[in-house]
This record gives C-alpha cells, sequence and structure tokens, in this order.
C-alpha cells in the first residue's frame, strides 16, 4: 500500500486525507500544531460559486495604498524590506488587472462548483453533520456606485451559468424580515451554500481516524530527502517517514516547505479576524456580505452569527491588531442598525492566516523538480469553500486519473 503524508491539518489538507484514504492509500496527516488552530475554524463558513473575481482585481493595489495608514480599514499590506513579500507583492501587483480577472472567473467558478458538490455529498454520509444550508448569499450594497456595478457582475455571473438576481431594497428586505437593512439592494446569488466550519471540521478528524488515517499533532517538518527527483524520506522534529508521495497544504506557511523543495511559489500570509456570537439575540436568514465594508456575517448552525473580516497581510510572526474588530463591528452596526454589539475581550476574538497566492487563485499540481510532491494552497480567502474540490483533485493528480476540471490555471509554478 503507497505511503501519502499531507503536510497540514486544515480543510484543504483533511480533504485530501478524506479522497486519499477512500482511493486505499495509506495516509498520515502531520499538522505543526493540534489541529485545531488554523483559518478552517473562524471564516465565514461560505460555499460560493459567486466568488469568481480573484482577490487580485483592477484597483485593489490603490485601494490598499489608501487604506494602509487606517488601523482599522478591511485591507492593509504591512510594508518590508522581506524578499518573499518583495516577490510577492511585485506579483501581485502585475496581476491586479483587468485580464486576470477574466481568465480566473471559469477556473474559479469551476472548482467552487466541484467543491459544492462534493460537500452536498458528504452532508448526507451517516454522522457527517456539518450543518450544511444551501440557501444562498445576500451581498448587499448602500451607494449607487456599487449598485451600478452589481449589474455588471449579474451579467458575468449570468454569462458563467450562475443564479443570481439583483434585489431592490423592498425585495432584499423581505428576505430578511427579523431585522432592519440600510441599504440600497442586494445582489441574490442563490447559488451560494455555508456551513458550520468548526462542526465541520470536527466530523472530518473524527471519520478520518475511524478510517484508519494518521493525524499526528504537533510534528514540524524540518527536512525532505530525495532520491532520482522523488521525495522518499520526510523528517520531522519527532520522527521520520518513508513516502511514496507528498501533499504540501500547510496553508500560509506552504512557501517555507516548498522552499526547502526549490520551488518558487509566492504566498504571504493575509490575516482576518471573526468573532461569533453563541445563542445570538439577532436573526438573519441567509450569510450576507456588507459590500462597502467589507465586511461577512453568516447565522451558523441554528443559534450563531459569525461576524468576520479584514485582509492583513503581514508575516505570521506580526501580534494582531484587535482594533480591527471594530471596524468590523462598526460596518455592522452601519448596515443592520439592530444590531448593538461592543467589542469583546481579545480572547473572544479569533483570528487566522489565509495563504495568498500572487493573482488570487489557488497553487494545485505536481512541483517540477519533484514529481511525486503535489502542492494545495494559496486559496485566499476560499479556502474553506474550495476545500473539498481540492481534495478530490489532489487524490485525482497522485493517483494519475483525468482531473474533474481543467486544472491548468492552478499550476503550483507559474510564476517560477
Amino acid at each position: 500500500m503507497k505511503h501519502i503524508a499531507v503536510i497540514g491539518g486544515g480543510i484543504i489538507g483533511l480533504s485530501a486525507a478524506y479522497y486519499l484514504q477512500q482511493a486505499g492509500y495509506k495516509v498520515t496527516v502531520l499538522d505543526k500544531a493540534d489541529f485545531s488552530d488554523n483559518c478552517s475554524y473562524g471564516n465565514a463558513g461560505y460555499v460560493c460559486p459567486s466568488h469568481f473575481v480573484p482577490l487580485a482585481a483592477p484597483g485593489i493595489v490603490w485601494q490598499g495604498i489608501k487604506w494602509m495608514f487606517n488601523s482599522k480599514s478591511p485591507f492593509y499590506v504591512k510594508p518590508s524590506l522581506n524578499a518573499s513579500l518583495i516577490n510577492w507583492g511585485w506579483n501581485f501587483m502585475k496581476s491586479a488587472n483587468a485580464q486576470n480577472v477574466e481568465k480566473g472567473a471559469v477556473p474559479l467558478r469551476d472548482i467552487s462548483l466541484l467543491s459544492q458538490q462534493e460537500f452536498e455529498k458528504w452532508a448526507k454520509l451517516p454522522g457527517f453533520d456539518f450543518s450544511y444550508e444551501h440557501k444562498g448569499m445576500l451581498e448587499v450594497f448602500q451607494t449607487h456606485a456599487v449598485g451600478e456595478h452589481a449589474h455588471h457582475t449579474v451579467e458575468k455571473a449570468q454569462e458563467l451559468g450562475l443564479d443570481v438576481s439583483l434585489l431592490n431594497f423592498e425585495e432584499l428586505q423581505a428576505l430578511e424580515p427579523q431585522t432592519r437593512i440600510n441599504a440600497l439592494g442586494a445582489l441574490f446569488f442563490k447559488c451560494d451554500a455555508h456551513l458550520y466550519p468548526n462542526q465541520l471540521m470536527k466530523v472530518l478528524l473524527a471519520h478520518l481516524l475511524e478510517n484508519g488515517v494518521n493525524l499526528n499533532a504537533n510534528e514540524e517538518v524540518l527536512k525532505f530527502e530525495s532520491q532520482n527527483n522523488q521525495i522518499s524520506r520526510i523528517i520531522t522534529n519527532k520522527e521520520s517517514y518513508e513516502v511514496d508521495s507528498v501533499v504540501i497544504s500547510a496553508g500560509s506557511w506552504s512557501r517555507e516547505l516548498t522552499n526547502m523543495l526549490g520551488a518558487d511559489i509566492p504566498l504571504m500570509p493575509g490575516r482576518g479576524y471573526s468573532i461569533t456570537l453563541e445563542d445570538s439575540p439577532y436573526k438573519v436568514n441567509h450569510p450576507i456580505i456588507l459590500a462597502e465594508g467589507r465586511v461577512a456575517l453568516t447565522p451558523m448552525n441554528g443559534n450563531k452569527i459569525r461576524m468576520g473580516g479584514t485582509m492583513e497581510v503581514v508575516s505570521t510572526k506580526t501580534p494582531p491588531q484587535y482594533n480591527r474588530v471594530e471596524g468590523i463591528l462598526k460596518s455592522v452596526k452601519n448596515f443592520l442598525p439592530e444590531f448593538d454589539i461592543s467589542r469583546p475581550s481579545n480572547d473572544q476574538i479569533w483570528y487566522g492566516y489565509r495563504p495568498c497566492s500572487a493573482d488570487g487563485l489557488p497553487y494545485i499540481g505536481r512541483t517540477r523538480k519533484h514529481k511525486n510532491v503535489i502542492v494545495a494552497t494559496g486559496h485566499s480567502m476560499m479556502g474553506l469553500s474550495l476545500g473539498a474540490g481540492t481534495g478530490k483533485l489532489v487524490e485525482e493528480l497522485i493517483s494519475e486519473k483525468q482531473t474533474s476540471i481543467d486544472i491548468s490555471a492552478f499550476e503550483a509554478e507559474r510564476f517560477g
């Protein structure tokens, strides 16, 4: 039985382990922490084909410069002479154009729909309850400028075959009668779904353990050994493992691992924050994006509401800026005036690091030098949404099958 080592215990790594185990491989997942400290837990829980516009889009660089000196702004890049940041930043600026958006739309749609299809299969499995709901998502806007752009979004989404409509205020408020909304209207992406990430990770970990997958916590990869352009052994701080293939799905820490292998994959951590109201006194029926505030708000698991946002491109060693949460709550209050939420204590604020590629598309594929290494990272804010689909693609690559979708746009070393 071939042995596959999956490095990284977030949704991408665990999804890959799920499909690899099903395909008959012996699977070991190595996590540098304890499988509970990653972006797969604190995110908004969206499964969203609506997100077909990559992070590297026209205007984002200039907007980032304007926001750089606002400690509560939703997007921030910490200036640094770090070579990795300079490399990533240069490629990001080159990618932030209309051509990149056009080129990325179909691949992002396809992997999103594949992932959603797989999540819907998971939701029907015995013991796999993770509060999956396919109710759509609302992208609410307050200004005429954003409303005008919404018309173009509808046209493009419908061109891609996605179910979306433009709502006026009355139609929007009718969908959310339990709270007053301060807005002009909204995009209603009926193609989207959502789930409770904490619950998903719990049931997925339990399923893997029950089916013989080795989940090794607190193991940091220190070294790779190779023979004939194949990785033959992984050495960690605890153990060494003979392997037939390796999956690098370590999120924002993937760049250090790919550097060990001589692969050039521009990647930077993008830190985000969220808070979750348990037994929330406020109610919404659908996941909501507050367009001008760049805040995501999601009802979860019946009685919870999670609010999150911001994108700080910083080192993983940079101390958190908890005042970012004040900007999130201010946006929520602006759009949903009945939501009177005080900033919680720091220990009630979640933050995590999303792995941001240099063009907003994930890296999925083999490295050039080592043909038995598969990279699966760089999903930015879409890791949860694309998790199940990425895991399936990883298994197909290792098994040398025809992949479910064309993944050429996700080539791992496309910037090399």
